[in-house]
């Protein structure tokens, strides 16, 4: 009873602010989660098609499915637009550590793979927090055409974040749900990434002994 009326109370300061603040903070929101994968951004997506929803609420839903699309694609172009120089950079930097980190013959390969499949990466990528961080920037490095890039994610982006701005708006109060659901679901999926770059590894690691 105490936590439900401690977000009511929450709630109803959140419903006082500007709209032009929430519109704002979305958007922020949107974006930082693509140049920061640590933000819980999912959630603050689903709260805002909460929040869309709510009786007297200042932001209606139209508004806050363009705060989450332009969020999105711009913290995605940002990291692109580093992918592109993030080589540059690797290349001529003396720091031990880092020009460890440029290995251009794996560098290559994973290129190379990222330009055969990169329609289907790009549209998956928006699905997990951990791979729409790195895809946007392999694109970059990868100089992917950047008219097919915004078209990819934008698909991946009405896709991903309709999903949760609808459940988030259907399911009023009862929104934390989704997220309840929501970090099962990366639980999953990180399991499924952690398996397949061990798989990885250790098939880059059998062809260096067999060669």
């Amino acid at each position: 009873m105490l936590d439900f009326l401690q977000f009511d109370t929450f709630l109803g300061r959140i419903l006082e602010l500007p709209p032009l603040v929430l519109w704002v903070f979305f958007c922020f929101s949107n974006f930082l989660e693509n140049v920061f994968p640590p933000w819980p951004g999912d959630t603050v997506t689903i709260f805002s098609g909460f929040l869309s929803s709510s009786q007297d609420s200042p932001l209606s839903l139209v508004s806050v499915v363009l705060a989450t699309y332009f969020g999105n694609l711009l913290g995605a172009l940002v990291m692109y637009f580093f992918g592109e120089r993030i080589l540059q950079f690797l290349k001529r930097s003396k720091f031990p550590f880092l020009s460890a980190l440029y290995q251009e013959e794996n560098l290559q390969k994973t290129l190379v793979w990222f330009r055969k499949h990169e329609i289907v990466v790009v549209l998956l990528s928006r699905f997990s927090a951990g791979i729409r961080f790195f895809v946007s920037i392999v694109a970059g490095m990868s100089k992917m055409n950047i008219i097919k890039f915004v078209l990819l994610y934008s698909i991946a982006i009405s896709l991903w974040c309709g999903i949760l701005l609808l459940g988030g708006s259907l399911l009023g109060s009862n929104w934390n749900q989704i997220v309840v659901m929501l970090s099962y679901y990366n639980r999953v999926i990180g399991l499924v990434i952690l398996c397949f770059i061990l798989y990885f590894l250790y098939k880059l690691r059998r062809k260096e002994i067999q060669s």
